[in-house]
């Protein structure tokens, strides 16, 4: 799927976007998938707005804006466990992270059409800080994004300056690190963009008339080990590609209580 050019690049700018990862049939599986995950959740009660709150945007607009996310989606629907060990996904991976890698977790998030939530400058560290800092982000695209409907933005070689002081739940301040400045990773449906939980990323609200839907797996190097114990998941440490090297850390110390 990609060239050593291509994987120079992601060290060097943090991301890097990847053209037809997946197939018109295995994106129309995948948008199938996420309108049952946002219908049942309507149906047993549990559905939500995850819209970001702060101080980023105007409290009259951020109240507009909806963000509909649910984690552990390979857990909704098989889709997105096909998606999460994908041939051309291991391909990606194995040239950017190394021969073992392992699932941290997956999520959606879709922007609906005119006041689909906007998500402020931020780094994905704060939320599982690793070792080895080899955790990315792969954002499969399964609709057409661009800067009108929320494309997501990067600061390319931000990841190179380590981790930054947050502010809120984990976003920059946005006075220093407006969303405007990011580059925007214009895609196509099938389309995934990988990039390191060290970049600075987040994106504009959606103001088209079109839907912005998004599935998003976190990776990681299978000896890459969390520096705190936070936002654990059932399922992670899936080996995705290779093997785990370590026979005693072969997935977390979770407790049934």
């Amino acid at each position: 799927m990609i060239e050593q050019k291509d994987v120079d690049f992601y060290k060097e700018n943090g991301y890097l976007l990847v053209k037809g990862v997946f197939n018109q049939q295995e994106v129309e599986e995948m948008r199938q998938g996420v309108e049952g995950i946002i219908s049942r959740a309507a149906q047993s009660k549990n559905d939500h707005n995850s819209a970001w709150q702060g101080d980023f945007l105007p409290a009259e607009e951020l109240k507009k804006l909806v963000l509909k996310g649910f984690h552990d989606v390979h857990y909704h629907d098989a889709a997105f466990m096909r998606a999460v060990i994908h041939p051309n996904m291991a391909a990606v991976l194995t040239q950017i992270i190394g021969p073992n890698v392992q699932l941290h977790h997956s999520k959606m998030l879709v922007k609906p059409p005119e006041n689909g939530a906007a998500f402020p400058m931020h780094q994905d560290y704060p939320y599982f800080p690793h070792e080895k800092h080899t955790m990315l982000a792969a954002s499969v695209h399964l609709d057409h994004a661009d800067e009108e409907n929320g494309c997501l933005r990067v600061i390319p070689g931000s990841h190179r300056t380590g981790s930054l002081p947050h502010v809120g739940s984990y976003y920059l301040n946005h006075k220093e690190y407006p969303i405007k400045e990011g580059t925007p990773c214009v895609a196509e449906a099938g389309d995934v963009l990988f990039f390191n939980y060290l970049t600075i990323h987040g994106s504009e609200s959606n103001k088209s008339s079109r839907t912005r839907r998004n599935v998003l797996f976190q990776y990681r190097e299978a000896s890459d080990f969390p520096t705190e114990n936070t936002h654990f998941d059932w399922g992670m440490g899936l080996m995705v590609s290779g093997k785990n090297p370590n026979f005693t850390k072969v997935k977390p110390d979770f407790k049934i209580i």
